[in-house]
C-alpha cells in the first residue's frame, strides 16, 4: 500500500527535476536542418512577472494554461487532441512576441517559430509540422500576411488548416498553437473557430497597471508623485508598452526617467 502511493510520487518528482533541467530550444525554418528545422538555445528573459499587461488578462491566461496542462486525461476521454490555440492581436509594440516567450518560460516548452513565407509549398509545411515535438509552442506571426495569392506552389490556407487539424494535432501531445496579428479583421474567419484559436487575447495599449510593472522592473519604483498624472495621461492617449519601456530606459536615474516619460506623454497629448 505504501509502495503503491510512494512510487507515483517518486516518478513525479523525477519528472519535475528533468523539467527544471530541460534546455529549452527555439526552432526556426532551416532547409538544411533535420525535418527542415534548425535550433538554438531559447534564453528569453520574459516572464509573466515582467509583462506589462492587464492584470486580469494575465491571470486569465495563466489559469487557462494551468487548466490545459492538467487536462490530459480529459482530452483523451473525449477523444480530442491535447492542444490549445491562442490568437494574440493588437498593433505592433504591445508585447505579443514577449508574451509568447513568457508562456514558453512558464510552461518550459520549446518554441517553433514558423514563418509561412519561408515555406516553399504545402508538402514542406507538412514535413515541418510533423517534425515538431511534444511540449512545444508553434508560433505563426502576422498570420494575416502569410498567404501568397497567385502562386500555386506556395503554402495555402487550406493546406495549413488540413495539417493543423490533422497531422499536427494527432502526432503528439501538449501542443500549443499561437498566432499573432496586427489586423484581426483581415484573418479568414475559418482560422478563428474554437478548436483552432480557442482563446483570443486583445493586447491593449499600456494601462496604468502595465506602466507600474515597467516602472518596478526598470526603475525599482513603486510610487512617485507623478504616478497620478501619468495614470490620467494614459487614459487619454495610446502608448504601447514598448514606447513606455523605451522612455524608462533612457536614463539610469529614476527621477530623470519618470520626468522624461511624463514629458513624452504630454507631447503625445498635444501631438508634438
Amino acid at each position: 500500500m505504501v509502495m503503491s502511493s510512494y512510487l507515483p510520487y517518486i516518478l513525479q518528482q523525477g519528472k519535475d527535476i528533468r523539467e527544471e533541467k530541460k534546455a529549452m530550444k527555439l526552432h526556426t525554418v532551416d532547409y538544411n536542418g533535420t525535418d527542415y528545422w534548425g535550433s538554438i538555445t531559447f534564453d528569453h528573459p520574459a516572464s509573466f512577472n515582467t509583462m506589462a499587461m492587464d492584470q486580469e488578462m494575465k491571470k486569465t491566461l495563466i489559469d487557462d494554461l494551468d487548466k490545459f496542462i492538467a487536462m490530459k486525461d480529459f482530452y483523451r476521454s473525449v477523444g480530442k487532441a491535447w492542444k490549445r490555440g491562442y490568437l494574440l492581436y493588437r498593433p505592433p509594440g504591445t508585447g505579443k512576441s514577449s508574451l509568447v516567450a513568457a508562456m514558453a518560460n512558464y510552461l518550459k516548452f520549446d518554441v517553433y517559430d514558423l514563418d509561412l513565407k519561408e515555406v516553399q509549398c504545402n508538402s514542406d509545411l507538412r514535413r515541418l509540422l510533423i517534425g515538431t515535438s511534444n511540449q512545444s509552442i508553434l508560433v505563426i506571426e502576422d498570420i494575416e500576411n502569410s498567404f501568397e495569392t497567385g502562386e500555386d506552389d506556395k503554402v495555402t490556407l487550406s493546406g495549413l488548416l488540413n495539417f493543423i487539424d490533422g497531422l499536427w494535432s494527432s502526432c503528439g501531445d501538449e501542443r500549443i498553437l499561437v498566432m499573432t496579428t496586427n489586423h484581426k479583421d483581415r484573418i479568414d474567419p475559418v482560422l478563428l473557430r474554437p478548436g483552432r484559436m480557442d482563446v483570443h487575447l486583445h493586447m491593449s495599449y499600456c494601462s496604468f497597471s502595465g506602466f507600474k510593472t515597467l516602472a518596478s522592473n526598470y526603475l525599482k519604483l513603486e510610487e512617485h508623485y507623478l504616478f497620478g498624472k501619468i495614470e490620467e495621461l494614459l487614459k487619454k492617449i495610446q502608448a504601447t508598452p514598448a514606447e513606455i519601456a523605451g522612455e524608462l530606459m533612457k536614463s539610469q536615474d529614476a527621477e530623470a526617467s519618470i520626468q522624461g516619460l511624463f514629458n513624452f506623454l504630454i507631447n503625445k497629448t498635444t501631438g508634438s
